[in-house]
């Protein structure tokens, strides 16, 4: 019996994988290593970036004080982790965004500013304990926000509320200075199209529970038919709860096609002296937009339009509940929303209060059953009486003889 002879193999007689399978396995070694890795998505406005995410994608963002809002509205997006190039909780005051973020699973570190220049988007990365990596290159080292990170940065924010609402009053003798013409003559605010004098309005936000909300009012909706403002991403809430918008509010940049294709009006809110939306993503949807400048944010902007045309009921869905949520708009936005809700006060309800008032309203069926019942209690009462049965007997006595005549006729006929 004769053994075949073994011939080892050298280097050049190895057998190589095709391409597409080394970059499998190369790919596949990657995301064996520690932390999550997705596609870095970068914008220094987070919500421009928030229509481009997909789930997976790791958003780089440069955001002080991240509010709930924006980072609801990363964790709905799916992303694996968040990449911010400002301090998420600053001191200033406590933000809320970063625990919401940590409650979700989310990964949250914030770096030094320098690191936008070094992504770019499209990049593969990875973040593993505060540090981020381009393939083997760390880009970036920073602070990892898990749970208790964040407890411990917004303890310390607390300490500085104080001083935080003694500015307030300042900010808000500022805000009254520069748009005390808005606020007092309603000079600078355009005229909708959209008919709201003397009509019930719903202006729907995502700043807080507004699922909750709108499933609240569903009942409202349905029975008074108001005006349905969207304010930014509220008016895809309105879009998935099945409503289509009148109007929409906030910055055209960031609305998603579905919105613009929707068909409501559009205005174009903008800080004083910001940058219009860009015309040919617009001209794309034949959208002609109102433009609207104003200091404070799109909220403000959208509570101001329906008061100065006119409102009857202005009701205010996913919108800030408490001190905190107010105080998670930002310096900057907080004195524009006092102002402005001392504006439109009288005219103003919150969601749930007016879902509760809409409820504890009697519905027309509900007045008609009354008056059945009514008719049927006097009914039986004077059947009890003398003369009632003697009404009662006459009666039917009459429906007896109508519809043997009735039954004769109809055997005559056949």
């Amino acid at each position: 019996m004769r053994l075949s002879t073994l011939r080892p193999r050298g280097p050049s007689s190895r057998r190589r994988l095709p391409g597409p399978a080394r970059r499998l396995t190369r790919r596949s070694r990657r995301d064996e290593l520690p932390g999550v890795t997705g596609t870095a998505r970068v914008d220094r406005r987070s919500t421009a970036l928030i229509r481009r995410l997909r789930p997976g994608d790791i958003a780089v963002i440069e955001h002080v004080d991240l509010d709930r809002p924006t980072a609801e509205a990363l964790a709905g997006a799916g992303v694996a982790a968040v990449v911010n190039a400002a301090a998420s909780v600053s001191g200033r005051y406590p933000a809320l965004g970063a625990g919401v973020l940590a409650a979700a699973g989310i990964p949250l570190v914030d770096v030094e500013a320098s690191t936008l220049s070094r992504v770019s988007d499209g990049d593969r990365l990875r973040v593993h304990e505060g540090t981020v990596w381009h393939g083997d290159e760390q880009i970036a080292e920073g602070d990892l926000l898990g749970a208790d990170r964040v407890v411990e940065l917004t303890e310390h924010a607390r300490s500085g509320l104080g001083a935080r609402l003694e500015a307030f009053t300042l900010d808000s003798a500022e805000y009254l200075r520069r748009e005390h013409e808005l606020l007092l003559d309603d000079v600078g605010i355009p005229d909708l199209s959209t008919r709201v004098r003397g009509r019930e309005v719903l202006v729907v936000s995502t700043v807080r529970d507004h699922r909750g909300d709108l499933r609240a009012l569903r009942s409202f909706v349905k029975d008074r038919h108001p005006v349905l403002v969207g304010v930014d991403a509220g008016a895809d809430a309105l879009l998935q709860a099945g409503l289509t918008p009148d109007v929409v509010v906030g910055d055209l940049d960031a609305a998603s096609e579905t919105v613009l294709r929707c068909g409501a009006e559009m205005v174009a809110h903008r800080p004083r002296g910001g940058s219009p939306p860009a015309r040919e993503r617009l001209d794309t949807f034949g959208v002609e937009p109102v433009p609207f400048a104003v200091s404070g944010t799109a909220e403000d902007a959208a509570l101001l339009l329906v008061d100065a045309g006119g409102a009857d009921v202005i009701v205010l869905a996913g919108a800030h509940a408490d001190l905190m949520d107010f105080l998670d708009r930002g310096r900057s936005a907080m004195a524009s929303a006092f102002l402005t809700r001392l504006r439109v006060a009288p005219r103003l309800l919150d969601a749930r209060t007016a879902a509760r008032l809409h409820r504890s309203q009697l519905a027309p069926w509900h007045l008609v059953l009354l008056m059945l019942a009514a008719v049927l209690a006097v009914a039986v009462a004077v059947a009890t009486t003398p003369v009632g049965q003697e009404w009662f007997g006459a009666g039917a006595d009459a429906v007896t003889s109508v519809w043997d005549d009735t039954v004769t006729f109809v055997r005559g006929l056949t």
